[in-house]
């Protein structure tokens, strides 16, 4: 298998790992804050339904799936990078990785809130405190740890060491 291939597989498995992980987060956070489970990955679907897609509640084609789909893309998007640095400079322990995560998942923290136009930005700041919103981020680099290390396995390459 050649180089770009791994990678881009890898990045789909590491993207949906950090996908599934960060949207269970937004899920919990929500529910934690007195939110509906549902309302921050509706407010992903901010792009197109406008703000007032943060104040919808239930699940929906409209906003839930939109609004996962665009998650979804936005962490396979982060995932590519991530899988092009491992594959320049493979981390040699479980703790590496997880820096490595951490300073991908802090680089889309900044990117998405700093520089990214408010209409495309995920729209957690509708619905979420920055707390929460800085703990989705966090669940995100964990999810790309794993989803790496779920690659590694999948694709039968040697994982880090712990």
């Amino acid at each position: 298998m050649g180089p770009w291939l791994r990678i881009g597989l890898s990045a789909l498995v590491t993207g949906t790992v950090a996908s599934i992980v960060s949207t269970a987060a937004l899920a919990l956070l929500a529910r934690a804050e007195g939110k509906s489970a549902f309302q921050p990955t509706n407010a992903t679907s901010h792009w197109l339904h406008g703000d007032s897609a943060a104040s919808h509640p239930e699940p929906d084609a409209a906003h839930t799936l939109v609004g996962y789909a665009t998650h979804h893309a936005s962490t396979l998007f982060w995932a590519m990078p991530f899988e092009v640095w491992l594959a320049a400079r493979p981390p040699r322990t479980t703790a590496e990785l997880l820096r490595d995560a951490c300073t991908m998942s802090a680089i889309a923290a900044a990117i998405d809130y700093g520089v990214t136009p408010k209409r495309l930005t995920p729209g957690w700041e509708l619905v979420l405190s920055k707390r929460s919103m800085a703990a989705t981020y966090g669940a995100m680099a964990l999810g790309l740890a794993a989803g790496a290390l779920l690659a590694r396995v999948w694709l039968g390459e040697n994982g880090t060491e712990s």
